[in-house]
């Protein structure tokens, strides 16, 4: 398999869970302005959407968006139990997660990288991303070490990829605790070190 992906981009989740299963991949960088991979192909033959994540299968086919890349490269790998089991309340909690951090905070932290962004439009931005982290923060906040309790789930790299944006676009962390613990405790994992220094970001 081969990932396409951008340093620090949220193609960093699936990148993680590869990681986390151990299974054999690839890895090809892309410039997500001009659309070329490291090798100077056009990314948009390989997703004609233009952005990263995409994963090509050893088949040559390719999966997009990063949901569900990453319950793919799970069920590629059960025993490596990083999400539940298809058909199962459990796993439905893990999609719920993962549609959470999709819809509303990826794309809440996104208008925040436009440099054009009028500072009353960065104010609101910054507000909306804040009551979702806190929605977060509220979801770690009954002693679980994860989103869905002891155990790391694909989600949590998702969560891990999105709330790094914060210290790049102005969004101080300071007022939720348990998002801090739970940054520092992903930062600490074997696996995210992995993915991350591929990456060049440590």
């Amino acid at each position: 398999m081969k990932l396409y992906y951008s340093p620090g981009a949220c193609s960093l989740s699936p990148h993680i869970a590869l990681h986390e299963t151990g299974l054999p991949f690839t890895l090809e960088k892309v410039d997500t302005k001009t659309r070329t991979t490291e090798t100077g192909a056009d990314f948009t033959a390989v997703n004609p959407r233009g952005y990263v994540p995409a994963l090509q299968l050893d088949s040559g086919e390719v999966l997009t968006e990063g949901a569900a890349i990453v319950q793919y490269i799970a069920d590629l790998k059960p025993e490596a139990e990083i999400a539940p089991k298809a058909g199962t309340l459990a796993r439905a909690r893990l999609q719920e997660e993962l549609n959470f951090i999709a819809s509303e905070l990826h794309k809440g932290f996104t208008p925040l990288f436009n440099q054009a962004l009028s500072d009353s439009a960065r104010s609101e931005a910054k507000e909306r991303v804040a009551r979702r982290l806190g929605d977060v923060e509220n979801k770690l906040a009954d002693g679980r070490s994860y989103l869905l309790g002891e155990r790391f789930s694909v989600a949590d790299g998702y969560l891990f990829a999105v709330a790094n944006w914060a210290k790049h676009t102005g969004v101080a962390l300071d007022p939720w605790p348990k998002l801090r613990a739970f940054m520092t405790r992903m930062s600490d994992r074997p696996t995210v070190k992995q993915a991350m220094q591929a990456e060049g970001l440590v």
